[in-house]
């Protein structure tokens, strides 16, 4: 049988713990399947932007890719629900919901479109940071502007709430929170640490109020190009991939926690999020009324909660 050179798309760069596991991914298939196939894996976006790159996938101009949720919306409607604010409770029990019958569900939805969902990756949870106050309750976000990134339903999120949703570029969030353009934004730890904004930025609320999962997906043509014992093995290898990523990103969460509070950061933990939920009712009745055959999986994901 002749060897197969797999193509696969990454947008992160070499180190991320997507690129880490994604290459493990790569070197356990080649091992394993003795050669018969040849996963490489192109970091960096150099392949093309998400949208560009899950349509390669999708046509099989490129083998499999690492692809968040979040962007999957115009393709796999199923998708969007995981863009709602405040859908999961903690990390942990996304990835609970995902490797089950909820994740099965999802993946279902995207092999109609030509995309086989082998596992899930994790991509963080954003929470509320700001210059003024610790956020421990919905009331405590009025009036703050408060940098988002521009999707309708972030902007819907913090109106909910009491803020001023502001839309800008990533690129213009430390300059605007050093002088007061905005009071606050939200992100992830890495996310945080890494772009400065701990600098001026002095209270972390952890909302968690969006955890997006990522897949990492082959093209359904692919797939089915390859004999049983060879899925096997490239599903395997995939939830090894899973189970590294989350671990290296856990650890990435953990080391920008630490530095961010020795360098005078207050954090705040919300452990009951009962009333920012709450707060999200309009939200999903208006997300429902436009997509009302999602209403049972939404509600499915709620109630395992």
């Amino acid at each position: 049988m002749q060897a197969a050179d797999w193509r696969g798309w990454n947008v992160h760069p070499d180190g991320y713990p997507n690129s880490v596991a994604l290459q493990s991914f790569a070197d356990e298939v080649s091992e394993k399947t003795e050669g018969r196939l040849n996963p490489r894996v192109y970091n960096n976006a150099v392949l093309g932007d998400q949208p560009d790159a899950i349509e390669q996938t999708r046509s099989g101009a490129l083998d499999f890719g690492n692809f968040n949720m979040g962007p999957m919306g115009p393709i796999v409607s199923e998708t969007n629900v995981l863009s709602l604010p405040f859908l999961f409770n903690n990390v942990d029990q996304m990835y609970q919901l995902m490797d089950g019958e909820i994740g099965e569900r999802f993946a279902d939805a995207l092999a109609e479109k030509d995309l086989i969902a082998l596992s899930w990756f994790g991509s963080g949870a954003r929470s509320f940071y700001n210059t003024d106050h610790p956020i421990e309750t919905p009331d405590d976000l009025q009036g703050l502007k408060l940098r988002v990134m521009n999707n309708d339903l972030y902007v819907q999120m913090v109106d909910a709430l009491g803020g001023n949703a502001t839309p800008m570029s990533y690129g213009e969030v430390f300059q605007s929170l050093k002088t007061g353009v905005i009071d606050g934004a939200e992100n992830n730890y890495p996310s945080f640490d890494s772009s400065n904004h701990f600098e001026v930025a002095k209270y972390y609320s952890e909302t968690e109020h969006l955890i997006i999962p990522e897949c990492l997906c082959v093209a359904a043509s692919s797939w089915d190009a390859l004999s049983d014992e060879d899925q096997s093995i490239v599903r395997e290898a995939a939830q090894h991939a899973a189970e590294e990523q989350r671990q290296l990103w856990a650890e990435g969460v953990e080391k920008s926690r630490e530095e961010v509070e020795a360098a005078g950061v207050e954090i705040n933990r919300i452990d009951d999020k009962a009333a920012f939920q709450s707060r999200m009712e309009p939200i999903y009745q208006a997300f429902i009324a436009s997509h009302p055959d999602l209403e049972s999986l939404i509600d499915d994901i709620r109630q395992a909660q």
